[in-house]
């Protein structure tokens, strides 16, 4: 099992609190991270949102103002000051872990002026149909970051800069989305609602000469500012897929290193995402959507789920070197935008999964490792109060058998529709083999090959109490609880 990837963790989620304390907790814990086996961090955008010390970072403001700045009604963002940022990623690095920035090139909102501009309405569930006669209309897209008085960059931002705007940067607020006279939306981008090129707020124009100058000049002040070691791109499936290649190679060239970038295509469509992987030439991981909703529906279907089919219609299984692996995210989690929950009682299988196979580069979840309580409006109108639980005990458990014993070949027992399992046989270097087995039914069992002849397994997981005892030959019966999953190594 090769571990040149290693283990990013996803370390934020939606409902943090708003006091500015992210980036120091992030310089006092990576060093316990790093023990732990998190390789690198993909950390939330940095910059100052529309809703200022309050916003998650995704209503991009300023990418300049990385909590330097007095705009929006704060200076420090949501996660800490520029100063405190820059101190976290040096930490990160400094205890062996990489850092990823996250990065949004598909809108911006909170302008500061209005501007008239000659638009065209278009139905938001059909891009390909124009829903009235052009018009004048007065939308919300000149941004003059007045706090940062052109520190670092004197460009404003116009209407010209922009594609489109919703009702949501429009005076009058009817339904549509506002193409800009002269403008057009996107090629390759996602075919849902006939081109899915415009998302919310202020749609970027990635096809302007100017703003793709604008966003490769931001990108190596940043990579110069921050030390970072990659990205993590937001909503990519929105954004002309060919702007990502273009601007990850000017950046590389200005950084003299190869920054890792990976893109958020969330969707199911699994044919969507190799389109994209072949427009980009490969350049960019993409998160296995599809992989999640497998958890998703495995964890609500029980016993019902015929888990020899987890991997199917995966990333992970088609293009393994390019799939970035999660069980949820900020997105994913309960009350979120697309909310699709994988249940707690499964989400130690899936983390098994992502953490113990070969294949794919795995994500862990902040709020599945430390656990979260929060309160948001759901979809009813009324407000839900939500725990979810910490797990890292056991993705430490994981995190443990797979620096330690999860390598050399992997034989794969997927041969029971609730019962599953595999092996690592192990290296020279890494001697003992491991072998997991998990049920979404009932207690059962695996005949397995572990390489190992006549060697004590314990289930490390504790699950499982009694050890197993391997033949001559390598194999044992390695055992696991009803609905549970069981690790077993050597006893040592």
């Amino acid at each position: 099992m090769p571990k040149d990837n290693g283990v990013m963790m996803q370390y934020f989620h939606w409902y943090l609190p708003a006091d500015g304390s992210l980036w120091n907790e992030l310089a006092a814990k990576v060093n316990e991270l790093s023990e732990a086996g998190i390789t690198s961090v993909w950390l939330p955008p940095a910059y100052k949102g529309a809703s200022g010390g309050y916003d998650v970072g995704y209503s991009v403001y300023d990418i300049y103002d990385l909590g330097e700045f007095d705009q929006k009604g704060t200076v420090r963002t949501k996660y800490g000051t520029k100063d405190e940022y820059i101190a976290a990623v040096k930490a990160a690095k400094t205890a062996g872990v990489r850092v990823y920035a996250d990065v949004v090139f598909n809108h911006k909102l909170g302008a500061d002026e209005a501007e008239e501009v000659e638009a065209t309405p278009y139905d938001p569930e059909n891009r390909n149909q124009p829903i009235g006669d052009s018009r004048t209309i007065k939308a919300w897209t000149h941004f003059k970051f007045p706090g940062r008085k052109g520190k670092y960059s004197d460009m404003e931002w116009h209407w010209w800069h922009f594609d489109a705007v919703d009702y949501s940067a429009y005076d009058e607020g009817y339904d549509a989305v506002y193409l800009f006279e002269g403008k057009s939306f996107d090629d390759d981008v996602d075919l849902e609602k006939g081109a899915f090129d415009y998302l919310m707020g202020c749609d970027l124009d990635v096809e302007s000469y100017e703003v793709q100058e604008a966003l490769k000049d931001w990108g190596a002040w940043y990579v110069d500012t921050t030390d970072v070691d990659g990205f993590r791109f937001d909503a990519v499936k929105h954004v002309n897929a060919g702007f990502f290649p273009h601007w990850l190679q000017h950046c590389r060239q200005h950084a003299g290193q190869p920054l890792f970038a990976v893109g958020e295509y969330w969707s199911y469509e699994i044919e969507a995402l190799h389109h994209f992987i072949d427009v980009t030439g490969g350049d960019v991981h993409l998160f296995d959507a599809p992989l999640h909703y497998n958890f998703s529906e495995a964890s609500k279907s029980g016993k019902d789920y015929d888990l020899r089919q987890i991997f199917d219609n995966t990333l992970v299984s088609q293009q393994p070197a390019l799939a970035v692996t999660l069980v949820d995210n900020h997105d994913s989690q309960p009350l979120q935008s697309l909310e699709s929950v994988v249940e707690p009682w499964f989400k130690p299988l899936a983390y098994a999964l992502i953490l113990l196979r070969s294949e794919g580069y795995p994500c862990i979840f902040y709020a599945d490792y430390f656990g979260a309580h929060y309160k948001d409006a759901g979809d009813d109108g009324n407000e839900h109060e939500v725990w979810l639980d910490s797990h890292r005990w056991l993705i430490d458990k994981f995190l443990h058998a797979r620096r330690t014993y999860a390598y050399g070949d992997q034989y794969d027992y997927f041969d029971h529709a609730n019962t599953v399992g595999w092996t690592c046989l192990g290296d020279e270097e890494h001697p003992g083999g491991m072998a997991v087995a998990l049920s979404n039914g009932d207690k059962g069992q695996k005949w397995m090959e572990v390489g190992q002849s006549n060697c004590t397994y314990i289930d490390i997981t504790e699950h499982v109490s009694t050890s197993v005892v391997t033949n001559d030959e390598g194999w044992g019966e390695f055992l696991c609880a009803a609905g549970s999953v069981s690790v077993w190594v050597p006893e040592l």
